[in-house]
C-alpha cells in the first residue's frame, strides 16, 4: 500500500509539473530578437539580416558572408513607417533577397521554434505587439503545440481596432489547428468618426414645442 501511494504521489507531482510547464507563458521579446531566432532551410549557404531605419542600414545578424546590395524596401512584423528589415542570402552561389512577408515565410521553411511560428503567422496579418506584449506578444508550449498570443489589426476604418488571438500551431506540421478570438484590446476614434462616442454624447438642441410657438408674442 505504501509503495502504491508513493507511486501515485510521484505521478501526480509529475502531472502537475508538466501542466505547469505547458501553461507557463514566455515573452516573445523584441521584433529584432524574434528575427534573430530564424533558422532557415539547409539550402541557404549564408545570410544576413539588415535593419534599415531612416535610410541607414545595420546588420543585425550574419551567418556567413554575403556580398549583397543595400535595399531600399523590406518587411515589418510590426507596423512602422520609418524602418524596415530585409534579408540577403546566398543559395547555390546566387544572392537573393527577402523583401516581403510571403518571402520571409518561404525563407523560414519548417517551423523550429515559437519565434519562427510568429514570423510565419505574420504573413497572415498577425503580429507581436511590442506595446502590449502581455496580451499580444507571448506564448507557451507543450510536447505537441505552440500556443501564441498575437495581435491583429481588424479595422483600419473608424474606429481603428486591434484584436488579440491565441493560435495553436502544431510543432510537427506547422499548421494552425485552432484560433481563439480574445476580443478587441485597442479601439481608437478620431474627430472625423461619425460613430465617435464623444460626439454622440453631445446633447442636441431640443426643437421648440408647438405650444411654445403659440405663446410667442406677435410683432406689432
Amino acid at each position: 500500500m505504501i509503495k502504491t501511494a508513493t507511486r501515485l504521489t510521484v505521478l501526480t507531482a509529475l502531472f502537475f509539473a508538466t501542466l505547469g510547464y505547458s501553461q507557463e507563458k514566455k515573452k516573445l521579446a523584441s521584433i529584432s530578437g524574434i528575427l534573430q531566432q530564424i533558422d532557415p532551410d539547409s539550402k541557404v549557404d549564408s545570410w544576413v539580416l539588415v535593419y534599415n531605419s531612416y535610410g541607414k542600414g545595420q546588420e543585425i545578424k550574419t551567418a556567413g558572408k554575403v556580398n549583397y546590395t543595400p535595399q531600399f524596401s523590406g518587411f515589418n512584423l510590426f507596423p512602422s513607417e520609418d524602418s524596415f528589415y530585409y534579408i540577403a542570402y546566398s543559395e547555390g552561389g546566387k544572392v537573393n533577397y527577402v523583401l516581403d512577408l510571403e518571402g520571409l515565410k518561404k525563407f523560414v521553411g519548417k517551423i523550429n521554434n515559437a519565434q519562427e511560428a510568429a514570423v510565419v503567422l505574420s504573413a497572415d496579418g498577425y503580429m507581436v505587439d511590442e506595446e502590449f506584449t502581455d496580451l499580444a506578444g507571448n506564448y507557451h508550449e507543450d510536447k505537441t503545440n505552440y500556443y501564441l498570443d498575437l495581435g491583429k489589426v481588424t479595422s483600419k476604418e473608424c474606429p481603428y481596432q486591434k484584436t488579440h488571438y491565441t493560435l495553436t500551431v502544431n510543432k510537427a506540421t506547422g499548421t494552425v489547428s485552432h484560433v481563439k478570438d480574445n476580443g478587441t484590446y485597442i479601439e481608437l476614434y478620431n474627430k472625423k468618426c461619425a460613430n465617435n462616442p464623444r460626439l454622440l454624447k453631445i446633447e442636441k438642441k431640443e426643437e421648440p414645442k408647438k405650444d411654445e410657438l403659440k405663446k410667442t408674442p406677435k410683432r406689432r
